[in-house]
């Protein structure tokens, strides 16, 4: 007999001592963990207790708000204490066992073979939890503009006049524009936000007060403050400054200062993906809006997304969090455009959950770092061009001017959420991004990456549609008509020439079919009718997921676009210089916004290129669309429910049960430094407004002259003739090289002979040895083409006075950067977060460079006195 649902959430409430409060500590030293799902009202099925008697785990607790997930944990054995369960898993192997006799014909009728198809067809995942590490993303002179509003707002904080981007006395348009907003007596009050991050120092004078330790938790160490271990851990501290900082004399003042601030540690070391979805939903009922400045390696060759433990978690957070209001995430884009990596290539940031943030310098313009893709929401204020970040530091009275990046980016709009949230508590997470569409400042008006969409609005891949303005964003909010429910379509998928994908581990797939990429590239087209709208309850359009199954030699080479039916082209993925992965894009999912309001009915049409290159070559296997946006009718809207398995190729309908025991496939992760890969002249370097962010893809490169063709003039006829025509120039080029060549060749010899003839003229050669400079030294796996990036380190403010700490400190080269959910691949059946990087160098060697280094052993920041 099944007890009623109530009934049972009573008895495991009784029955286990961990379901609520603060979670229970782990020993991963002793014991083995594993996420279980449990179905409680599977037919003749069996309860969560007889489920773990059968596989021999003991229940320790519900995993976080995830319904029916529950981490269970067996003792390991002293044979292999300290050691990972690679090969054979005890619970593991009883549940294949009894998913082998449940299958057998002759077992099946059978007392065991009824008694194992209880236990089988209760349990929907098994996933044995490994640690590994999750990645960060990473003076002004006083003017009578900010000290006006320092007076006038009573503000006696020594950094007010230096934080540029809440008053900007040089470029007065570019800021935050929050003053206005704290004169309308609106400050954050009554809004809690929550930093996923190293740690937040709650001991700060800046922080302290607004440390709300109720809805904190260190998911690295398992205690319940989140308090900064490393000396390198001062970017949740350095974020939460940024928002909440306090008007009490110390540093800065934070962008709503009256709002509270929880901290989740989940960056300070390993941490499994059920911990990971327990932090992204902790005190949701409470917390407003999550910062998240973090996620995958910026270096232009990863590929990482979340597992369905980390889907699930987001998914419950937008519909349970902030009583049904939804939890707002926050992402930064990433720091990684100077490798060409793309933020549709991080699984986090072009999620339809995510507030995804791009970065804009003082003077408007982007930085070199800040990632462009069609996710990309909103812009706001960070380094670059010689100005940083001021905010708080780890530290008692300790303030850092040289915080930067899009992790600093992210929390700017954090604050300004927070703000609009105090006005409108009712807002949901949908009518938060609703009205950065609606509201968003459009800058630098002449770049050409601006394009008109088909609603009428502006949209440009490297600042969505424009920088976040906190007055207008406020003003508007304080009217908003709340939108409808969500609806979505989700179309068929489109199986190419028998197309198939298989997994077969450790990031290695095996594609069968589809058709190949040719020179002229390959399209596809679906068709969005007027009676799906309606039978799939869809008004209005705003997110638009494309899923790709791609198999190719080297990905690095794929461009993926989408036009729509009225002719608005999307580029989905414009290819990667440093992308060598042979992986291709396994039901790989990328989004595009700049379709939002747009009317869906009609041909859609997917274009897959690639480079040409003989010695590359790939096929398209299949692909579909999500089409997110308003419901017609609210009281027909349904709650989406996140599928274990999302990408495979067929799809299936049968029910999955994965059982996961691969520890390179299951769900650990160390998320590393968000700055491990921001340029080390991140604060330094001069931004640009003059460049369209995917040169051959911009359709209207004059925003002022939509009627303008994208791809004519000579640049776009000589684009196509190069690609139409591989043949012809590469005979001209195989030409003019063998004139070259023979050139050269003569050349040299008639040199020759001079230098004979004059052997002792050293004065008149043309080489100087002082014309070798420090240009040409290239260090190992640099150079100026390099991928490599530093860590931008903060100086010993013992060693600098305040008032003297304008130049950004030298930079120490770390040469390392922890992959982003590092253990986590794909398994048969199952979509599990997806990571796809080039392998790593020598842990040991890195470690090494690491150990060079000198660290300040007095602190982290500035101290002011």
């Amino acid at each position: 007999m099944i007890l009623p649902r109530p009934l049972r959430l009573l008895v495991s409430a009784l029955l286990l001592p961990h379901v609520v409060g603060r979670p229970a500590r782990r020993h991963y030293d002793t014991h083995n963990y594993y996420a279980l799902e449990h179905i409680p009202g599977a037919f003749q099925g069996a309860t969560l207790e007889e489920v773990s008697m059968a596989l021999g785990v003991e229940v320790v607790e519900q995993a976080g708000e995830l319904e029916d997930v529950w981490l269970v944990r067996v003792p390991k054995s002293s044979a292999n204490l300290g050691t990972r369960a690679d090969s054979f898993d005890p619970a593991i192997s009883k549940l294949k066992l009894l998913q082998e006799h449940s299958k057998n014909s002759l077992a099946a009728r059978s007392e065991d073979g009824i008694y194992a198809g209880r236990i089988v067809s209760s349990v929907r995942l098994l996933e044995l939890q490994i640690p590994a590490q999750l990645v960060k993303r990473a003076p002004l002179p006083v003017s009578r503009l900010s000290k006006d509003v320092a007076r006038r707002l009573g503000l006696e904080d020594p950094l007010f006049t230096e934080q540029w981007h809440l008053i900007n006395d040089e470029y007065p348009e570019h800021s935050m524009n929050t003053t206005p907003v704290w004169d309308m007596g609106l400050t954050g009050k009554g809004v809690l936000t929550s930093f996923l991050d190293d740690g937040l120092d709650f001991e700060s004078d800046d922080l302290k007060d607004a440390f709300d330790a109720e809805n904190s938790h260190d998911f690295n160490d398992h205690v319940d403050l989140p308090r900064p271990v490393s000396e390198w851990d001062s970017h949740g501290t350095r974020c939460a400054g940024q928002v909440v900082a306090q008007r009490n004399g110390v540093c800065g003042v934070g962008i709503a200062y009256d709002a509270k601030a929880a901290g989740v540690r989940i960056l300070g070391g390993p941490i499994t993906t059920v911990d990971e979805a327990t932090a992204l939903n902790y005190g949701h009922k409470n917390v407003s809006i999550y910062s998240c400045s973090w996620g995958p390696r910026d270096d232009g060759m990863t590929m990482e997304g979340p597992n369905y433990l980390v889907r699930k978690a987001m998914v419950t957070g937008i519909n349970g969090g902030r009583n049904g209001k939804g939890s707002i995430f926050v992402f930064a884009s990433g720091n990684g455009a100077g490798n060409e990596d793309q933020c549709n290539y991080d699984g986090y940031t072009n999620s339809i959950y995510s507030v995804t943030v791009s970065a804009i310098d003082w003077k408007g313009k982007r930085p070199a770092y800040s990632e462009a893709c069609a996710a990309n929401m909103i812009a706001a204020y960070t380094s670059g061009g010689d100005r940083f970040i001021v905010t708080t530091d780890v530290g008692k009275d300790k303030c850092s001017r040289y915080h930067g990046g899009t992790s600093a980016a992210a929390p700017n709009v954090v604050g300004v959420f927070a703000l609009a949230l105090q006005a409108r508590p009712d807002l949901t997470w949908r009518d938060i991004q609703h009205l950065c569409v609606e509201t968003a400042r459009k800058v630098n008006p002449d770049d050409p990456d601006w394009e008109r969409t088909a609603s009428g609005r502006l949209y440009s891949y490297k600042y969505g549609y424009g920088a976040l303005d906190a007055y207008a964003y406020v003003k508007a909010a304080q009217t908003w008509k709340l939108v409808k429910p969500q609806a979505w379509i989700h179309t068929e998928t489109v199986q190419i020439n028998g197309g198939k994908l298989h997994s077969l581990g450790h990031h290695k797939y095996d594609y069968e079919g589809g058709d190949p990429i040719g020179p002229n590239g390959i399209e596809h087209k679906t068709t969005i009718t007027k009676e799906m709208m309606l039978e799939n309850n869809l008004e209005s359009l705003e997110h638009i997921d494309v899923r790709v199954w791609i198999n190719h030699s080297r990905r690095g080479d794929v461009k993926i676009e989408i036009v729509s039916p009225n002719g608005i082209r999307s580029v989905l993925a414009a290819g990667r210089k440093n992308d060598e992965s042979t992986s291709g894009f396994p039901g790989w999912r990328l989004n595009t916004i700049k379709h939002w309001g747009e009317n869906p009915i009609g041909d859609w049409i997917l274009k897959v290129t690639d480079m040409n290159d003989p010695n590359h070559n790939g096929t398209f296997l299949g692909w579909n669309m999500a089409l997110w946006g308003s419901a017609i009718d609210a009281a027909k809207a349904k709650k989406f429910v996140e599928p274990v398995v999302d990408n495979a190729l067929p799809p299936s309908d049968a029910p999955s049960r994965p059982v996961i025991n691969d520890p390179a496939a299951t769900s650990a992760t160390q998320h590393a430094k968000p700055t491990d890969h921001l340029p080390p002249d991140h604060g330094k370097a001069t931004g640009e407004n003059t460049l369209p962010a995917f040169p051959s893809s911009t359709s209207n490169p004059n925003p002022q002259q939509d009627d303008k063709d994208p791809e004519s003039g000579s640049a776009g006829s000589w684009f196509g003739l190069a690609s139409n025509n591989g043949w012809y120039f590469g005979g001209l080029g195989a030409g003019i090289m063998c004139i070259i060549s023979l050139s050269v060749y003569f050349w040299k010899r008639r040199a020759a002979r001079q230098r004979l003839a004059a052997y002792t003229s050293l004065a008149a050669d043309d080489i100087q040895m002082e014309s070798v400079g420090e240009d040409d030294l290239v260090a190992p796996g640099g150079g100026p083409g390099s991928t490599r990036r530093t860590v931008f380190e903060e100086p010993s403010s013992e060693n600098i006075p305040a008032h003297l700490s304008v130049d950004p400190p030298p930079i120490k080269g770390l040469g390392f950067h922890s992959g982003f959910l590092d253990d986590d691949e794909p398994s048969p059946g199952l979509s599990p977060r997806y990571r796809d990087h080039p392998e790593r160098t020598s842990h040991d060697s890195l470690r090494t460079s690491m150990e060079g280094r000198s660290p300040n052993p007095t602190g982290h920041g500035e101290h002011l006195t």
